[in-house]
């Protein structure tokens, strides 16, 4: 039930902009697949859903207070919005920090510390990559330095690299 109000929230959040309702449940579709793939428990799987869901939340913070919303600034923004929103959601205390902490790592490839920040940063560059329109080398790159589960990397190569 958690999953499926986070989901609705968000896009009552993002109040019609298509855009980054599109975008946050690609993600979401990606970290699921990945996470049920890579064979993770229920409770961890559900982690990696919920910060799939509102990894972006300070997005729409970020382009009123900065006039765009680069990574970095979405990272320090981010935390605290996510931590409100699961509150309100009624998710577990241990488990708003953790959704919280990777909102504040999500563009971060450096320290990874748990298959869940792997699983959000594979499936945000999944939908980023087409998105932004990443080269066939930053793709290749990704592949090569940043993906390390076997089913974010069969979906980099099945979607971008065929």
């Amino acid at each position: 039930m958690l999953i499926a109000d986070a989901v609705s929230a968000m896009i009552e959040f993002y109040r019609g902009n298509r855009h980054d309702i599109a975008h946050f449940l690609k993600v979401w579709a990606y970290a699921r697949t990945i996470a049920e793939s890579e064979g993770l428990d229920p409770d961890l799987r559900e982690t990696c859903e919920l910060a799939a869901i509102v990894h972006d939340i300070a997005i729409p913070l970020c382009r009123e207070k900065y006039g765009s919303a680069p990574g970095h600034l979405q990272e320090k923004e981010g935390p605290a919005l996510a931590r409100e929103f699961l509150r309100k959601l009624g998710c577990p205390a241990e488990k708003r920090e953790r959704v919280a902490y990777l909102v504040g790592k999500h563009h971060t490839v450096l320290g990874v510390d748990g298959i869940d920040w792997q699983i959000l940063l594979e499936a945000d560059f999944l939908v980023n990559a087409d998105e932004g329109g990443a080269s066939r080398e930053a793709i290749e790159e990704m592949l090569q330095n940043v993906y390390k589960t076997g089913a974010g990397k069969k979906l980099l190569t099945s979607v971008y690299l065929g």
